[in-house]
This record gives structure tokens, C-alpha cells and sequence, in this order.
């Protein structure tokens, strides 16, 4: 494995790597699991939603986390107008919220506020009081990147739900359970 990388972005791959498939990196990205959240943004009948696993936590001076959207997808405009959104970290009793919000016909304003039991948190955006922990974010920066965009929310408000509710994990193009095993030191 490199250490280090003197490639500028948008630089051709250089001769004798194989440029990977789409298909091949989906299958590998697969293999690392991830946690599972619903991104909002709105509450009442402005609320926009979708699930999302593409969450990282920044820093914390400031708290920072990325989410990344899709550039041209609906919630990003939304998000860069209103300069806030929420990031609703979701246990294994949300697997069907995660399957409905998944879909392009996901419900939208007071639907999805009904469906996902939000309400409206202090920035404005639907917060799920059944989530596990919930973020709300002040809009920090966005990074183009391919097609989609790293949306960077300075923390605002944290949330907290039961801390004995176990994570809803995705890996391998479906949904798992973690095994509780013992901690680690």
C-alpha cells in the first residue's frame, strides 16, 4: 500500500492500474459496514428526508461531521438555502423507515414528519426524539466531489436516545445486527 500519493485531483490514473468498475467498488465499499441515519432537512410540510450511511465525524474543535449527497439530488439545494440540516443516527427498530426513505418516492413534508415521528429541533430541521442520537448542523462548508457533494455541519444541538438501543448497521447490501460480544481494552 502507497504511504504517500504526489497525484493532483484530476490526474489520470497512472499507466498500469486498472481503472475499477463502478460494480467493484460498490462490492468492495460493501464489505466495510456502516452505521444508518435519515437525513432532514425542514420540519412540518417542508420536511425533506432521506437515508443515508455516509456520515463521518470531522472534528471537535469545532464539532464538525460530513454527510455526502448526491450533487444533483433534491435535499442538497434545500440544505445550501436553509443552511442547516439533521443527521438522525437510527437503531435496528428503523430498518423500515430506512427501506421507505431509501426509495426516489419517499414521502415528503408532513408525511414524512408523521411517518418518521419528528419533530421540529431548535435549527428548524425534523428530529426523531426515537432515534438513537440526533445531530442538528449549521451548514460549515461543501466540497464538490464527483457526483455528489460533502456537506460539512458545524454541531449544534445534540440529541440523545436510550443508549442501550442497539445501532441499525448496513453491510454487505443489506441490513445486520452487531454481535455483542466483550469490549475490547
Amino acid at each position: 500500500m502507497p504511504v504517500a500519493s504526489h497525484h493532483r485531483p484530476g490526474d489520470a490514473v497512472p499507466a498500469g492500474l486498472d481503472v475499477p468498475d463502478a460494480a467493484a467498488f460498490r462490492a468492495a465499499m460493501g464489505r466495510f459496514p456502516t452505521g444508518v441515519t435519515m437525513l432532514t432537512q425542514g420540519s412540518g410540510d417542508a420536511t425533506t428526508a432521506m437515508t443515508l450511511n455516509s456520515l463521518v465525524s470531522v472534528s471537535l474543535d469545532p464539532l464538525l461531521v460530513l454527510v455526502s449527497v448526491k450533487g444533483k439530488g433534491r435535499i442538497r439545494p434545500r440544505i445550501v438555502r436553509a443552511g442547516s440540516f439533521a443527521v438522525n443516527l437510527l437503531g435496528q427498530h428503523h430498518q423500515d423507515l430506512a427501506l421507505d426513505f431509501a426509495r426516489p418516492d419517499r414521502p415528503v413534508g408532513a408525511a414524512a414528519m408523521a411517518r418518521l415521528a419528528a419533530v421540529a429541533g431548535g435549527t428548524g430541521n425534523a428530529v426523531m426524539p426515537s432515534a438513537t442520537a440526533a445531530l442538528e448542523c449549521l451548514l460549515h462548508a461543501e466540497v464538490e466531489a464527483g457526483d455528489h457533494v460533502l456537506l460539512i455541519g458545524r454541531v449544534a444541538t445534540i440529541h440523545t436516545g436510550d443508549p442501550g438501543t442497539p445501532p441499525l448497521v448496513f453491510h454487505r447490501g443489506g441490513f445486520t445486527r452487531l454481535a455483542h460480544t466483550e469490549e475490547l481494552p
